[in-house]
């Protein structure tokens, strides 16, 4: 707590009013979180858990403030010694592994730039991300076609280079997973922990990441003037519906701006333990896997899995005797098809939401089995939390819930006016008396870009939402994604959420498809819960069901059926690839 209360004006108050205006944050000049949090904690609490990793098949390890430090200042040496240092750099694909945390605090150490990424990153995305970038080393996962996909690319860009001296990747690591055999990395065209050159490879040979770690000396100190706040920390590739994905800035001073995240809304208990599902490679990790959490003094909990099961997951939970608890609506969504009498949920607190609007019926169904109200929250990877269900507010199931302090938020319309009470407009951030904490710097290296979305001290957020009499904020949906038909503005959520209380759908994507009278009608795509079987019949079910639970005109014309939807690593439904699809056709 005494940590906790070094960096924010006071942690107590009366209402969310207080609150808005009360709460402030005090960044202190050149933060490091690595050093000013972590080594911190490991001097006062070294022997306290900090980190708690299972997988899905049966591995467990457990690590103190005390040895977080030990391991992050041989990763460093580790770095350093490969002559990785201040503004490199550095894109991490390392799924869910322990040693995302211990490297990320590394690269924090010396003052480099984390790209975290995902696994899922094909040849040409590695390929763009390293020209965009300038990306010096990538540290990735054992896995064989993660590694082929990093040689594929690297092999490509020397050769794009091959007029000059540049060398596209100046380093390049793996981490063993604890169930690989090193006999694994000896198949032909496989890399390998040594010289690979008899597996008929024309690039340098991989480093063993973890083995030149336990040999690494853990002596570090702390370089004087490593960095200053407005240094860039991190690096996010985020993609939008048009375009290539858009590199986001966070600077060091944005550890801080998730405090928000951690203590207000995620509800974290010192000494407790938090987990957030996310992958490494998406912001959403940032939210809920390292820095605010570790301020305020919970430990967090990782299960590494690479398939979704419900009832695994379930088990999971409450057999570690997890606290706190944030998922995307997907989550909960599969969650509430289970029997959830058979869980012991007695150690469980708090449940956050966040990814997509959640449907009413979730919240209902979720809170009847565990007592739990389900807190919802908005933001992006450019943002912190920028409205949420605080604590001193009732949750509204499907509403954001209202602005964070420190956020000067508005509605506006498209002549640039604010919008009046349950009109639609766009969310945007008004940044001519303050910045946000946590808000990012521009995207990097696109000056143009940023200035696209962030002008005369407004940044708009491309998001439509409206408010309510209490001053609740309810999302409608992208900008694109809302569809105009025959004259009316139809958000995608309030159709989704009268679609999920009808029992036979599990999951479900409103999009738009051109039609030469309406201009656009709404188009359902629907994965159906166990036990029902697409047919015509349903269609019209569903279509009437609409009818009745909102407006007539929002009813979906046309209604498909799927085996699943598409989705971001973290769980977002892609409306965007549906419409492709439909164009396509």
């Amino acid at each position: 707590m005494e940590l906790l209360q070094k960096f924010v004006s006071r942690l107590d108050f009366d209402s969310y009013e207080d609150f808005y205006s009360g709460y402030t944050v005090n960044i202190p000049d050149n933060f490091n979180f690595a050093w000013d949090v972590m080594d911190y904690l490991a001097e006062t609490r070294a022997a306290e858990r900090a980190l708690v990793w299972c997988d899905e098949k049966g591995a467990e390890a457990e690590f103190t403030y005390g040895e977080l430090k030990t391991l992050s200042c041989r990763a460093a040496n580790v770095l350093k010694n490969a002559g990785i240092g201040k503004g490199d750099p550095i894109m991490l694909i390392l799924k869910r592994r322990w040693e995302y945390w211990p490297i990320l605090l590394a690269l924090h150490k010396i003052g480099a730039i984390a790209i975290p990424a995902t696994h899922l990153l094909t040849t040409k995305d590695i390929i763009y991300r390293c020209n965009a970038a300038d990306i010096a080393g990538i540290i990735c996962v054992d896995d064989e076609q993660v590694m082929l996909r990093v040689e594929e690319a690297e092999l490509r860009l020397k050769r794009d280079d091959e007029a000059s001296d540049i060398v596209a990747l100046r380093y390049k690591a793996f981490v063993r997973s604890v169930h690989t055999r090193e006999d694994q990395y000896l198949k032909a065209g496989s890399a390998g922990p040594a010289d690979n050159s008899s597996a008929g490879s024309s690039i340098s040979s991989w480093i063993d990441f973890k083995s030149a770690m336990d040999t690494a000396s853990a002596e570090l100190t702390r370089p004087s003037a490593l960095n200053t706040n407005d240094d860039i920390m991190l690096l996010y590739f985020t993609s939008g519906t048009t375009g290539m994905p858009k590199m986001v800035r966070h600077d060091f001073a944005y550890p801080l701006g998730h405090i928000l995240t951690a203590w207000y809304w995620q509800r974290v208990v010192p000494g407790g333990l938090h987990l957030t599902v996310a992958d490494t490679g998406w912001a959403k990790a940032a939210w809920g896997k390292i820095y605010g959490q570790w301020i305020c003094g919970s430990a967090v909990f990782v299960y590494d899995y690479d398939r979704f099961v419900p009832a695994q997951m379930l088990k999971v939970v409450c057999s570690h005797k997890v606290t706190t608890f944030c998922a995307p609506p997907t989550i909960y969504r599969f969650f509430i098809k289970e029997d959830l009498s058979g869980y012991d949920f007695s150690s469980l607190r708090n449940c956050a939401v966040a990814g997509e609007p959640l449907n009413p019926e979730i919240y209902e169904q979720f809170r009847a089995a565990t007592g739990l109200k389900l807190r919802e929250c908005y933001g992006q990877t450019e943002l912190t939390v920028t409205v949420c269900t605080y604590p001193w507010l009732e949750p509204k199931p499907g509403s954001m819930g209202r602005p964070s302090p420190g956020y000067d938020l508005d509605l506006i319309r498209e002549d640039g006016g604010s919008c009046d009470m349950g009109e639609v407009g766009q969310i945007v951030v008004r940044t001519g008396r303050r910045k946000p904490p946590g808000m990012f710097g521009g995207y990097y290296r696109d000056d143009s870009l940023t200035a696209s979305v962030w002008h005369d001290d407004i940044y708009y957020t491309g998001d439509m939402a409206w408010r309510d009499e209490d001053g609740y904020l309810w999302f409608v949906g992208r900008s694109d994604d809302v569809i105009k038909s025959s004259g009316y503005r139809i958000g995608p959520f309030e159709v989704e959420s009268a679609l999920h209380e009808h029992p036979s759908v599990l999951e479900c994507a409103i999009t738009g498809v051109p039609d030469p009278d309406r201009g656009t009608v709404v188009k359902a795509t629907i994965v159906l819960a166990k036990g029902w079987v697409p047919s015509e019949e349903l269609k019209v079910e569903l279509q009437n069901h609409v009818k009745k639970v909102t407006a007539p005109y929002k009813y979906p014309r046309i209604i498909e059926f799927a085996n699943e939807l598409p989705k971001t690593i973290s769980g977002k439904i892609r409306r965007v690839e549906i419409r492709e699809e439909d164009e396509k056709k």
